[in-house]
């Protein structure tokens, strides 16, 4: 299955990502990365092909789209922070945010941070085994968890195709009617546990070298092979 920008529903706005609808919405990021993965991984492009929305998390997507001359062609990139962002604060009152993933570390890091930063919400934690991927046993407690706990936002943070992989296919199993996002690296940077770059990197369009520098062998291949593939794709969809 040929995997395009061309042919994907990209939020062009953060004004547009505010206007999302209420009810049960599946939100997920398309980035360089995501994007090379999905030529070669059908069920991931079709996951990502079945988000509701994608945003354009990288300066990469947004001249990809404008050079392509896409149906959509974003303004701007929109990382995961900034749709984590939004989100939180446009929940009003005493109402229940979910995060599922990550560490019980990370979640308690999670947990006492958001009590200060968003005192009116009620926080609930998962930490699901950490396995590279799940099997139907190792779900069966998680969906459980999500639509015993009925939140009214949902956060999924198991690192890309993972937490996209495991959303899509348990999709239909959620009894919840909330948005569905899905930041495995928000959690780290909300918590704590990774500081992300400084303003100058983000405002620079940099925060991919940032990360580089500061996790080189955690992203070395994802940037440094990851990025020239990236053209590469990028210029095999122009051609066709």
């Amino acid at each position: 299955m040929a995997f395009y920008l061309r042919d994907l529903r990209i939020v062009e706005t953060l004004e547009e990502l505010s206007l999302i609808p209420s009810g049960k919405i599946m939100i997920n990021c398309i980035n360089a990365n995501s994007y090379n993965i999905a030529q070669h991984n059908e069920v991931f492009a079709k996951a990502l092909k079945n988000s509701d929305y994608l945003i354009p998390d990288g300066i990469s997507i947004v001249m990809a789209c404008k050079w392509l001359k896409t149906p959509n062609m974003p303004k701007k990139r929109i990382v995961g922070w900034d749709l984590f962002e939004l989100e939180m604060n446009k929940l009003t009152g005493k109402k229940k945010v979910m995060f599922v993933g990550s560490s019980e570390k990370v979640l308690a890091k999670i947990h006492k941070k958001a009590a200060v930063v968003y005192p009116n919400l009620e926080i609930i934690t998962y930490s699901p085994p950490f396995k590279h991927k799940f099997t139907p046993e190792d779900s069966i407690p998680i969906v459980d968890a999500i639509n015993s706990a009925q939140p009214d936002l949902l956060w999924i943070g198991m690192t890309a195709p993972k937490q996209e992989l495991w959303i899509s296919e348990y999709w239909d199993q959620l009894t919840i009617n909330c948005h569905v996002g899905c930041i495995g690296a928000v959690f780290d940077f909300f918590s704590g546990n990774i500081k992300r770059a400084p303003k100058w990197w983000q405002n620079h369009s940099l925060e991919w070298l940032y990360r580089l520098i500061v996790e080189p062998k955690r992203m070395w291949k994802r940037y440094l092979i990851g990025n020239p593939l990236f053209v590469y794709n990028i210029i095999k969809e122009w051609i066709k």
